[in-house]
């Protein structure tokens, strides 16, 4: 859960970081840049919580 806030904080850092520098230079490779952090940081974090929901129901299901 450590690794999730992490991805969630520097993702946010990221765009804020390229959404401030789009409208200080009017460039919009920074709007891409943008996109692109926030598509992959995402994409990340759906993969992350399908893996804990499958190492859950693998515990759940495990006879004792």
């Amino acid at each position: 859960m450590i690794a999730l806030r992490l991805v969630i904080i520097l993702a946010l850092t990221g765009i804020g970081i390229s959404l401030f520098l789009f409208l200080l230079r009017q460039d919009r490779r920074y709007l891409r840049l943008a996109w692109q952090i926030l598509k992959f940081s995402a994409a990340l974090m759906l993969i992350f919580a399908a893996l804990i929901m499958m190492g859950r129901i693998v515990l759940f299901r495990m006879p004792l």
